[in-house]
C-alpha cells in the first residue's frame, strides 16, 4: 500500500510499490459534531469530535490511526445518510468530496470523542481553515480510521522523528511506549512558540534553516542503542528521503522496523502530492534497495 499526505494531513504507506493494487473501497463514514477547539501554538489548532455520528467509531490499535476528512464542493449538497460510495457511482468525479487526511491525536471511548490536531499556514489550506473556523455544533463526516504503526513493546529501544505533521502520532507513541524505556524522540518546528509540554521530545527549530536539516543533522548524531531499534520517521518528504537513506544503508535498519512515510511534499499540496507520489516513492526504492552492480 501507498498513502502520504501534506503538511498537517495524514496518510500512511511503507516504501515501496505493489504489482497491482485493489479496487478502491469506500471507507466507512462517521459524521463528527464538534464538541470543543483549542489553539495549542500560534500555528497547531485542535478540534474535538463527538457525537452519536461516531457510534461505530474506534480506534486504539495503533499510534498512528488516521482519519480522511471529507469536504463538499461548493455549491455541492449530498443525501442524508452520507453514502460514498453511492456518490462515487451517480455524480461526476468533480462532485465528489475533497478529502484531506488527519492523524487521530486521541481517541476516547468512554467519551466517544476523537481529537485532531491541524497544522496552520495563514489563511491557506481547507482543512486547516475549516478547523479555525469551526465551533460547537459543527459537522464533518470522515473516513476511516487507517494505520499500521504501534511501538514495539519488546524493542531494545525507540527512534522517533518528525516535523509538526507528525507531532500528534509521536505524541501518541511516547504516551504508549513503556515507562522506563530508552527513547530518541525529535520533532522539528518553527520556532519556540511551537513547542508543547510533551514530555520526551527533543525540540528542534528550524529558525529559518531549510526545512528538514536540524532533523536529519539530529539523527546521524544521536547516539545508537543498539542493533535492536523501532524507528518512526514522517513529515515532509525531502527529509524523509535523506533519513531513510540514512537509516536503511549506514545504519541497517530492516524494513519490518523502520515505519517511514512523506506526508506531504514541499511545494505541493495533498491533490498534488498524493498524484506524484508512487513515482517518488518508486524512485526513492529504486535508489536505495537496489544494490549496487
Amino acid at each position: 500500500m501507498l498513502g502520504g499526505t501534506y503538511l498537517g494531513d495524514r496518510g500512511v504507506y511503507r516504501w515501496g510499490v505493489m504489482a497491482e493494487q485493489p479496487a478502491r473501497r469506500a471507507p466507512q463514514a462517521h459524521t463528527g459534531r464538534v464538541v470543543r477547539t483549542e489553539r495549542l501554538t500560534p500555528n497547531m489548532h485542535r478540534v474535538v469530535l463527538g457525537g452519536e455520528g461516531l457510534a461505530r467509531f474506534d480506534a486504539g490499535q495503533y499510534t498512528d490511526h488516521y482519519v480522511k476528512l471529507m469536504f463538499p464542493p461548493a455549491g455541492v449538497v449530498y443525501p442524508q445518510p452520507f453514502d460514498l460510495a453511492a456518490i462515487r457511482a451517480d455524480l461526476p468525479r468533480e462532485q465528489w468530496p475533497v478529502t484531506r487526511t488527519y492523524t487521530v491525536r486521541d481517541w476516547d471511548p468512554s467519551t466517544r470523542e476523537v481529537t485532531l490536531d491541524f497544522v496552520i499556514h495563514g489563511d491557506t489550506g481547507l482543512a486547516a481553515q475549516w478547523a479555525v473556523a469551526a465551533r460547537p455544533g459543527d459537522e464533518i463526516v470522515f473516513g476511516g480510521p487507517g494505520g499500521k504503526y504501534a511501538p514495539d513493546a519488546a524493542a531494545a529501544w525507540h527512534l522517533l522523528a518528525g516535523d509538526e505533521s507528525a507531532l500528534p502520532a509521536i505524541a501518541a507513541t511516547l504516551e504508549r511506549i513503556p515507562e522506563g524505556a530508552t527513547v530518541e524522540a525529535f520533532v522539528e518546528v518553527a520556532d519556540a512558540r511551537e513547542e508543547q509540554k510533551i514530555p520526551g521530545v527533543t525540540w528542534l527549530r528550524r529558525a529559518g534553516r531549510p526545512y528538514g536539516e536540524a532533523l536529519v543533522e539530529a539523527v546521524a548524531a544521536v547516539t545508537w542503542h543498539g542493533d535492536d531499534v523501532h524507528a518512526f520517521v514522517h513529515g515532509e518528504a525531502g527529509f524523509v528521503k535523506e533519513l531513510r537513506r540514512h537509516l536503511r544503508l549506514d545504519r541497517g535498519v530492516p524494513l519490518d522496523r523502520l515505519s517511514i512515510s512523506g506526508y506531504w511534499r514541499l511545494g505541493h499540496d495533498e491533490d498534488g502530492w498524493q498524484s506524484s507520489k508512487r513515482d517518488w516513492n518508486a524512485q526513492v526504492e529504486a535508489e536505495q534497495e537496489t544494490p549496487a552492480p
